[in-house]
């Protein structure tokens, strides 16, 4: 439980300081389908995959993202029957910004523990956690997908 809530402090404060940068319609969900979209785009199918939702749900996050400026759906240049979903300049700004401010936290936490204390508990993460790639389908783990 204290990992969750380590977890949600940090989410908190990167979402209350990108929201006075700019983004204040981002929220926390966001940031996994930015993640899970990536550098190159994806389609509404596996971003669902990905999430654990739907293919309709994800179809809905991306019609709502769009509406804020953070994606844009495109022809897959390799195959144009593809409708492919990537970030806008916008969406980059954001990754960006919270990829600053997680910095930022990252510095306040070892500056309260200690820089060699948050390496090695960084490090035992690590070793729990999958190395590989994973899916990001927290709604669904959560009963909610």
């Amino acid at each position: 439980m204290r990992l969750l809530m380590a977890f949600r402090v940090l989410i908190d404060e990167v979402h209350a300081e990108l929201a006075r940068q700019g983004h204040p319609d981002l929220r926390p969900m966001h940031g996994f389908v930015f993640q899970a979209i990536g550098p190159h785009g994806t389609t509404a199918v596996e971003l669902g995959r990905l999430l654990g939702v739907s293919k309709q749900a994800a179809g809905k996050t991306i019609d709502g993202l769009e509406r804020l400026g953070y994606v844009e759906r495109g022809v897959d240049p390799n195959d144009a029957r593809r409708k492919v979903v990537r970030l806008t300049a916008r969406g980059v700004d954001s990754l960006a910004k919270s990829a600053a401010i997680f910095e930022d936290l990252r510095a306040k936490w070892a500056g309260a523990l200690g820089a060699e204390r948050l390496r090695a508990l960084e490090e035992d993460l690590r070793t729990m956690t999958p190395g590989d790639s994973f899916h990001f389908d927290m709604p669904a783990w959560f009963g909610g997908g």
